[in-house]
C-alpha cells in the first residue's frame, strides 16, 4: 500500500506549506493507531524524511535573512541537501 498518491508533488516541488501539511496528516493518521506495522513505519519514515527538508528551508531562509540584515541586500544562496544522519 503506497502512502503518497500519484498527485503528490516531488520533495523538489513543494513548498515550506505542503511539508507542514503532508506532516499533519501523517501525524493525524499515526496518532489515530489505524495503519499495520509497515505502513506506520513509511509514514514515520517519510516524516523524518519531511521534517529534514523543512528544517533545511528554514535554515537556509534564516541565512538568508542574516544576509540581509547584514548588508543591506539579499544575494542568491546554494541550496544546500539536508544532513545525512
Amino acid at each position: 500500500m503506497s502512502t503518497e498518491n500519484s498527485s503528490t508533488p516531488t520533495d523538489a516541488d513543494r513548498s515550506f506549506e505542503d511539508i507542514l501539511e503532508r506532516l499533519e496528516a501523517i501525524a493525524e493518521t499515526l496518532e489515530k493507531g489505524e495503519p499495520r506495522l509497515e505502513e506506520a513505519l513509511a509514514l514515520f519514515e517519510e516524516g523524518v524524511r519531511l521534517t529534514r527538508e523543512g528544517t533545511g528551508r528554514l535554515d537556509a531562509a534564516e541565512r538568508r535573512i542574516e544576509v540581509l540584515l547584514d548588508d543591506g541586500q539579499t544575494q542568491p544562496m546554494q541550496e544546500q541537501p539536508p544532513a545525512e544522519s
